[in-house]
């Protein structure tokens, strides 16, 4: 009898070992898996930025206020640059990503750069300032829809994009209002001058003016020599100026760069070829 339960007491410490590595087996976490999420999550933080600019475009607004949802929308582009080469790093590029990207986008770079607008200069119009940055954003929505439709073409090359961008489209807006805010205080643009920026930025990001997305530049001595030419450059404009004309400067030149080289293709009546680029 005394052999029979220490036989039955040998055979269940010998299957507890087993019960515990099965278990240990059920709780183990797919890595390949969960790194789809990562970049996601930096899609979604861009999200949060253009919601957390348009809270602070509510209620009494101030120049401070308008400060502060300009740097939110900034930051928006910031994660926004960095959730497409994370999931390049990654490898874990998806179409789920693209959608989301797009509509990440139409919120923080659409949306929350025209409610700031409107708030910060054409709410005195009325149903007119809100029809102006409907352009805007009804332009950025073609531009993300456009983009979506090219994505799923193999004839697509990754060097140009085609029309402006709307983070770099939102980027020259903000930086422009950051700048006119710092240096005079409360005082506005003329609407004149405010209705014109809004709405040629809204018609690039529709047109088929071809702008460098630099996704094929290789580092080599050349493209090293001129990346630190331009920090140099900033950091000098930085310093001598303001860091949000440094960065007003940027966007600018390459706006009116992407302009001047359509021209020229036109004029040269050179053939375009079918372009693409990613948004981030």
């Amino acid at each position: 009898m005394m052999a029979n339960m220490r036989f039955v007491e040998w055979r269940m410490e010998a299957k507890r070992p087993f019960r515990r590595q099965s278990k240990r087996r059920r709780r183990r976490i797919n890595l390949q898996k969960a790194l789809f999420v990562l970049p996601n999550l930096f899609t979604l933080s861009s999200v949060f930025c253009g919601v957390y600019a348009m809270m602070l475009c509510t209620g009494e607004v101030s120049s401070n206020d308008i400060y502060r949802a300009c740097l939110a929308v900034f930051f928006g582009i910031f994660f926004d640059m960095s959730d497409g080469r994370v999931a390049r790093l990654t490898r874990t590029q998806s179409e789920f990503g693209v959608q989301l990207d797009s509509l990440a986008d139409l919120i923080t770079f659409g949306v929350a750069p025209a409610l700031i607008v409107y708030v910060w200069t054409f709410a005195e119009l009325g149903i007119l300032g809100a029809l102006t940055c409907f352009v805007y954003v009804a332009c950025g929505a073609i531009r993300l829809a456009r983009f979506n439709v090219l994505a799923g073409q193999e004839s697509t090359s990754l060097r140009y994009f085609i029309g402006l961008p709307i983070p770099l489209a939102a980027g020259t807006l903000i930086t422009l209002i950051v700048f006119y805010v710092r240096e005079f205080g409360e005082k506005t643009p003329h609407l004149g001058v405010s209705v014109s920026v809004l709405l040629v930025l809204g018609l690039l990001m529709v047109s088929n003016v071809q702008y460098r997305s630099f996704k094929e530049v290789k580092p080599n001595k050349i493209s090293i020599g001129v990346l630190l030419g331009l920090l140099a450059l900033f950091t000098a404009i930085a310093l001598v100026e303001r860091t949000s004309l440094a960065l007003l400067f940027y966007f600018l030149v390459y706006v009116l760069v992407g302009i001047f080289l359509d021209i020229a293709r036109r004029v040269s009546r050179q053939p375009k070829s079918t372009s693409l680029g990613r948004e981030s």
